[in-house]
């Protein structure tokens, strides 16, 4: 068990890339389908959202933008707090009114992505993210003491 344990947590950087990876492009996926009409296109329909049209085309452009930010490792945590709460208002407003359980109204991938990427926000994105690309802020230095 000790050597489970050990090979996981020298795996776990490595293992939250791919998550992250994995996530960003699924939720990137759903957002292409919304606004352009692939993969089945909006709810399965083949067709698209209507430009402007509240919350979905909104929620479109979010999911498209946030998850290829978040596929990237780009400015992720932020990205992944909007896809959070974006995934959040889709399960309160658009499914929570049909029934409580996300069973029953439909809202398991919107409660999903919810906590997933709320995760994300608070894991960061691994290994393998453009995010260790960026420049860092200095800290700055330690205010005097009067003695």
């Amino acid at each position: 068990m000790a050597a489970l344990t050990r090979y996981a947590d020298l795996a776990r950087p490595h293992v939250l890339a791919l998550f992250r990876a994995v996530v960003g492009f699924l939720f990137a996926c759903h957002g292409a389908s919304s606004l352009f009409g692939i993969f089945g296109g909006s709810m399965g329909t083949g067709a698209t959202v209507h430009t402007g049209v509240w919350p979905y085309w909104y929620a479109a452009v979010i999911q498209l933008a946030c998850g290829v930010l978040v596929l990237a490792g780009l400015i992720t945590r932020p990205a992944a707090l909007l896809a959070s709460g974006s995934m959040a208002y889709a399960y309160f407003v658009e499914h929570q009114s049909d029934a409580l359980l996300p069973l029953q109204n439909h809202g398991e991938l919107s409660a999903m992505f919810s906590w997933t990427f709320l995760l994300l926000v608070f894991t960061g994105p691994g290994t393998f993210a453009l995010d260790h690309l960026l420049p860092t802020r200095p800290k700055p230095a330690p205010a005097p003491t009067a003695s």
